[in-house]
């Protein structure tokens, strides 16, 4: 009996603590939203009317542009942007005065798609392609001392590495294999050019990975109809492997340098690396992260070495990121616009714009 009576006791004991614990009022912190804030972007020039596609910055800091022959009108092909924002001819008015129906000559640029600082020279892609039609002469790429600026090299594609239709890119240089690679983005393909005999070769043309894989992008459901092939390229000379990526497609693809190099097996070497957005140029920083656009969705993304895929900035501040330069930290990129022009763009502005690298 008082056995009984002593585990009644405790069992009254515990359900009257559990009774006083269930009245007791518990502060529970809300967590506040979390506002996620994007990198600040800034204008490093503008230009009125004169559409620019490309930027490069020199090891120095130098801010080199260009603007390609994509109709009548346009006054420099290549310019240098000072440390005072002044805007001038890159080398000088010579280079930069030539127009369409001219003659063509060796020492004036005609078509300028892209300008690329690597070292202490400046590569320049002329596609001799004015207003999107046939090659008047051989692509060429011609290269400019920073120290003396003038012309040191000049790299003419052999007639058998491009076709009538070709538009030649963009370009990154491969130092330790001495190379130039090349993206073609009006047939597809790639080349290159060997920095020390200066004969080049074509390779991969109309393959799967250098060929568009659809014939149009869409922006604001305004539907832009454009077929562009292998455009984009990036180099990852820690892996020896080259990226690009045609710019209407969604598959980013690389390729192993040493079959590049020794011309052997460069079709089995190609790899599917990602699904992605429609990007047009493309850039890694130090740390492996690759840079390019989401065109149609005003977005600047990366991918990091794992594969992750991650959005730097977007919104109105990005239109078309057409091309990328990195510089102390900064990302560069150009807002080419391109979905946006119309035959009369003298009212329309195009921006170089920068914003700091993640920090992963």
């Amino acid at each position: 009996m008082k056995k009984n009576i002593a585990i009644l006791s405790i069992c009254l004991a515990f359900f009257s603590s559990c009774k006083e614990k269930t009245n007791e009022v518990t502060d529970i912190k809300v967590s506040e939203p979390i506002e996620i804030i994007e990198p600040q972007i800034d204008v490093v020039t503008e230009f009125k009317g004169q559409q620019v596609t490309g930027v490069t910055l020199s090891d120095s800091g130098r801010v080199f542009v260009n603007f390609p022959r994509w109709r009548k009108g346009v006054t420099n092909s290549v310019m240098e942007i000072k440390e005072d924002g002044q805007q001038v001819s890159y080398p000088n008015d010579e280079w930069n005065s030539w127009e369409i129906d001219l003659p063509v000559s060796d020492t004036q640029f005609v078509g300028v798609q892209s300008v690329v600082a690597f070292e202490n020279l400046l590569y320049v892609v002329d596609t001799r392609s004015p207003l999107f039609q046939n090659v008047l002469d051989a692509p060429r790429v011609y290269v400019f001392d920073f120290n003396t600026d003038e012309l040191v090299e000049t790299f003419i594609l052999n007639s058998d590495s491009y076709f009538k239709d070709s538009y030649i890119n963009d370009l990154r240089v491969d130092k330790e294999n001495n190379k130039i690679y090349l993206t073609d983005s009006g047939h597809a393909g790639l080349v290159i050019v060997d920095l020390k005999t200066k004969k080049s070769n074509r390779i991969l043309t109309d393959h799967t990975s250098t060929t568009a894989e659809v014939s149009s992008l869409t922006f604001n459901n305004k539907v832009w109809n454009n077929t562009v092939h292998s455009d984009g390229i990036a180099l990852d000379a820690k892996n020896d492997r080259l990226y690009y990526h045609a710019l209407t497609g969604y598959s980013l693809y690389s390729v192993s340098t040493d079959s590049l190099v020794l011309s052997s097996e460069i079709e089995k070497n190609v790899k599917l690396e990602a699904k992605t957005a429609a990007p047009d140029g493309m850039i890694f920083d130090q740390s492996g992260n690759l840079y390019y656009a989401d065109l149609e969705n005003n977005k600047i993304q990366y991918r990091k070495s794992d594969g992750s895929i991650h959005t730097l900035v977007e919104g109105d501040k990005v239109k078309w990121a057409d091309t990328f330069s990195i510089y102390n930290n900064y990302l560069y990129y150009t807002n080419s616009r391109i979905n946006e022009v119309t035959p009369d763009i003298s009212e329309m502005s195009f921006m170089v714009n920068k914003v700091l690298l993640p920090i992963d």
